[in-house]
């Protein structure tokens, strides 16, 4: 996308009252309609940030996730929120993105109509009690046992061993906490996404997609779960929140010399079929593939007809969104990159 420009933060559709549009100008973004969605944007943002900067990424984050969750606190339950750091470079952009999108879009938000996202973090509440327990494990024991036997005759490896042992049986012990948990919730859930644990305190980091009816029993079950563990565990909760986790819209522009390379090298011409570019790609993946020919040389050539295959699947997808009839936003600029719209994986 332009490096310049409107920031889109998400999606809603127009079901709400023309006051509560007006009342976006507090969080100051504002609506870019099409049809019967809007694209919730502003234009105070100079530029896409740069991703290597940490600092410069987390102030983004911040500042992203706080606006779209205040405007869904402020009564725009149904906002489909964008990537991190979609810009495009004007409205007739941002109404290109919605045009090419639009059923992809209006059939998510017909998904998240009655639900949202609720994230849980669950950790030990005293990592060090819990690590008491886990060295008086038979396995653990017997192992020092046998190096008492054998003082002597003990190694730096020896005692790596045991650590290993040690992190090998809490990982167990967190695994199997957290599964009794996640099962626990997910009879409340519609859906549920695991997210990395950061830690050996961390059991569960993982967000739930729940219907907002559903909200007050869920909150009860976490009450039971802390009851069952008598406070060994700790429980925080963040949502309801926009469907992040499930359904984040996506736009990648199909750039036409990327393009051109990847038809070369695939060894293919003019506007291929979604067919074509598959059976390109496997003669080609027979060809190249470091385990068909037992050369490493040929990682190289692999990863650049995998690379071509990906550009040329997203462009097939965009043209498809391109010549939707009805959904299409006209355009008479032939130089104009494609755009594909999509869920983020």
């Amino acid at each position: 996308m332009a490096k310049k420009g409107i920031y889109i933060y998400g999606i809603v559709p127009n079901i709400y009252e023309t006051e509560k549009f007006r009342l976006l100008e507090e969080f100051e973004v504002y609506a870019i309609s099409f049809k019967n969605i809007s694209a919730i944007v502003s234009d105070k943002v100079s530029g896409v940030p740069d991703f290597s900067d940490v600092e410069s990424l987390a102030r983004l984050l911040v500042r992203h996730q706080k606006t779209v969750e205040g405007i869904m606190a402020a009564g725009f339950t149904m906002i489909l929120p964008m990537k991190l750091g979609t810009v495009a470079s004007d409205k007739r952009e941002v109404l290109r993105i919605l045009s090419r999108g639009y059923d992809l879009i209006t059939a998510t938000l017909n998904n998240i109509e009655h639900n949202s996202e609720i994230d849980v973090a669950i950790t030990w509440a005293d990592l060090g009690g819990i690590l008491k327990d886990v060295v008086n494990h038979p396995d653990i024991v017997a192992m020092k046992d046998n190096m008492l036997e054998n003082i002597d005759n003990l190694t730096q490896v020896d005692h790596v061993k045991i650590g290993m042992l040690i992190q090998e049986k809490l990982e167990e012990k967190n695994k199997l906490v957290g599964m009794n948990i996640l099962e626990a919730l997910s009879t409340l859930s519609i859906e549920v996404k695991n997210h990395e644990v950061m830690n050996d305190q961390m059991i569960l980091n993982s967000a739930f997609l729940i219907n907002r009816s559903n909200y007050g029993n869920f909150e009860q079950k976490i009450d039971l779960l802390d009851d069952e563990y008598k406070g060994l565990l700790n429980f925080k909760l963040v949502g309801p929140l926009p469907c992040y986790s499930f359904y984040t819209i996506e736009v990648t522009e199909v750039n036409q010399e990327h393009l051109e390379q990847a038809k070369k090298d695939l060894g293919l011409k003019e506007e291929p079929s979604e067919n074509e570019i598959k059976r390109a790609y496997q003669e080609k993946a027979k060809e190249f593939h470091p385990d068909m020919q037992n050369n490493k040389l040929n990682e190289g050539d692999f990863n650049r007809i995998n690379k071509a295959y990906r550009i040329l699947l997203e462009y097939s997808e965009a043209a498809k969104q391109e010549s939707m009839e009805g959904n299409t936003f006209q355009t008479n600029d032939k130089a104009m990159n494609l755009i594909l719209v999509k869920i983020k994986e």
